[in-house]
């Protein structure tokens, strides 16, 4: 991808890319990838926020190639120091102007994170521990409302909704968690948005303002 594209382009190349992928899910044609030619230049046209689950490899959701994209994987695609610095070091090093939180429907580190809300007595290491404390803040107001009536609850659909508001919290932390990010969002440099990768049907779908 060239690096003269805005935002808005690379979102719809990332679109164009994804839907590529999903024909190719449906396609009986084998399809031969030939090993991949050295990259000598590195200018990703897009930052990726996502999960570490193997299910979601982020250059094959998008169709793209080495060298296109800034990928940066953590369990839950939450938010850390380390993940601002990545994606700061990113848009000012390479000039990158559009960062993607990518979450995934049936993620394991959601679901802790509810399962741990459940049973407050799960027992997690510290590590484990930290990711869950990271997602909890987004997920604690919807399991709160689910369990207000005193019905049963809808497990299925309260982590589908959780992994909603965590990717959309993990879109807010980069927003404001950054006097730099903030900065070049606000003055139009650089767009922020969050998609959730559907592990059934391959297809991702955009939250976009």
């Amino acid at each position: 991808m060239s690096d003269k594209l805005t935002a808005k382009q690379v979102l719809a190349a990332l679109k164009a890319g994804n839907e590529r992928y999903v024909a190719s899910l449906a396609s009986t044609e084998h399809v031969s990838i030939p090993p991949p030619a050295l990259v000598h230049e590195h200018k990703p046209s897009a930052i990726i926020l996502g999960c570490s689950d193997a299910r979601v490899p982020v250059e094959l959701v998008f169709d793209q190639g080495l060298g296109d994209l800034f990928v940066i994987r953590v369990a839950g695609n939450v938010v850390a120091p380390s993940q601002i610095g990545s994606v700061e070091f990113a848009a000012e090093k390479f000039g990158t102007r559009l960062v993607v939180v990518l979450g995934h429907s049936h993620c394991g580190a959601v679901t802790a994170c509810i399962e741990a809300l459940v049973n407050p007595e799960q027992y997690y290491s510290p590590n484990l521990q930290s990711i869950v404390d990271r997602i909890r803040p987004s997920v604690l107001n919807l399991h709160e409302i689910a369990t207000a009536s005193g019905d049963d609850v809808d497990m299925d659909e309260l982590i589908d909704r959780s992994i909603r508001a965590n990717v959309g919290m993990s879109v807010s932390q980069l927003k404001h968690g950054s006097r730099i990010l903030e900065d070049m969002v606000n003055a139009g440099d650089l767009l922020i948005v969050g998609a959730e990768y559907d592990v059934a049907t391959g297809k991702v779908n955009f939250f976009e303002d």
